[in-house]
């Protein structure tokens, strides 16, 4: 946090809400441009933020540079910032508070909410925060709106001691406490992470305060020296064929007791599953869009009883316990910040996300 952010009265330093922002806008396969567009207007119950800075998220990359969503679009849900306005009715945030917000929240009552379903409410699928056009996140915008249930339920108090930029992982982080919790990691158990990349790399760490010992895999040395220096006991280069024996060689033969796929990749798929120990979990964290085809021996589910788990997005009954690990500091969230562009840049952020370096691990797009 910058000297300026920990003493300036934020209510001060806002002033008016201007009726145009930037934002960068989705507006064909790879492409995102800068514009002016309308501020969103808040209405009864809602809550206008402006951005601090947005974590760029793998989802981002999938819908911008697979074409998963129609053009126009304004992407990005990592978000932190100030409430710049609030409207009619709402009682719980003032200008001037430092927040973050989540992009779903579900109603809390339907048949999935009382299952802890929670990404499969209809309410939940109703994305909450915009920055204009069709609802998906906004992040990439100067402002955002925050919708009656994301306000009253999905909006958490940054303290003044945590920076926006910390915030910006607050919902990230909850995703990755809810695979690792439906994963059912637990003390003394040996784990595989695939991939070191920013999500594995959380991965690795909400599974480490779990008391588990942690391998991971990962063919960029540079990747792999990070996820030693967050506590993984050893980290193994896949390249070389051996993997799987190498995860046995250090289980008594067994295989890992889970394994956690953190690579959109579905050829490392059949290797997760073969590094697992019979009764084992595989948790496909990464392979969540809808065109990819994934295979595996069905003996491996049918014979040797290995479960094969998915995890998608938030959950609202660990929201303020998930953020607790990023507001305490128990997770070292800012270490894995490599790159900071600002708005004009989005588009070279973007493809720097898309197509990562040895270097590169977490992308922040900031706000001025």
């Amino acid at each position: 946090m910058s000297r300026t952010e920990a003493t300036l009265d934020p209510r001060a330093a806002l002033g008016p809400v201007p009726k145009s922002m930037r934002a960068g806008v989705y507006r064909g396969k790879g492409i995102v441009r800068v514009e002016e567009v309308p501020v969103p207007e808040v209405g009864d119950g809602e809550v206008l933020i402006k951005v601090a800075c947005c974590g760029i998220c793998g989802t981002d990359i999938k819908k911008i540079f697979h074409a998963y969503v129609e053009p126009p679009q304004i992407l990005g849900h990592e978000i932190a910032g100030t409430v710049a306005a609030v409207g009619n009715g709402v009682t719980k945030w003032k200008p001037g508070d430092r927040v973050m917000s989540f992009h779903h929240i579900p109603c809390g009552a339907c048949f999935y909410c009382a299952r802890r379903l929670f990404s499969q409410c209809p309410r939940y699928k109703t994305t909450g925060l915009t920055g204009g056009f069709s609802p998906n996140g906004g992040g990439f915008g100067e402002y955002v709106k925050a919708m009656p249930w994301v306000a009253e339920r999905g909006i958490v108090a940054l303290p003044r001691g945590v920076s926006f930029e910390q915030g910006t992982f607050i919902e990230p982080v909850n995703t990755i406490a809810k695979a690792v919790q439906k994963a059912c990691i637990a003390a003394g158990e040996k784990v595989l992470v695939m991939g070191c990349g920013p999500v594995g790399l959380l991965l690795l760490a909400v599974s480490r305060l779990q008391g588990a010992t942690l391998y991971t895999s990962e063919p960029t040395p540079e990747r792999r020296a990070k996820s030693l220096q967050l506590g993984a006991s050893e980290a193994f280069d896949p390249t070389g064929g051996k993997l799987v024996e190498e995860i046995r060689a250090r289980t008594d033969g067994r295989g890992a007791d889970a394994v956690l796929v953190a690579v959109a990749d579905p050829a490392v798929v059949p290797e997760a599953v073969a590094a697992a120990r019979p009764g084992g979990r595989i948790l496909l964290f990464a392979a969540n869009d809808p065109v990819t085809k994934i295979e595996f021996p069905a003996a491996a589910v049918g014979v040797e009883e290995k479960e094969i788990l998915g995890s998608y997005s938030a959950a609202a009954d660990i929201q303020q316990s998930a953020a607790e690990l990023v507001l305490s500091g128990k997770l070292p969230v800012m270490d894995l910040v490599t790159h900071r562009f600002p708005l004009d840049r989005i588009q070279e952020a973007l493809e720097l996300a898309a197509r990562p370096t040895a270097e590169s691990l977490k992308i922040l797009v900031t706000h001025a």
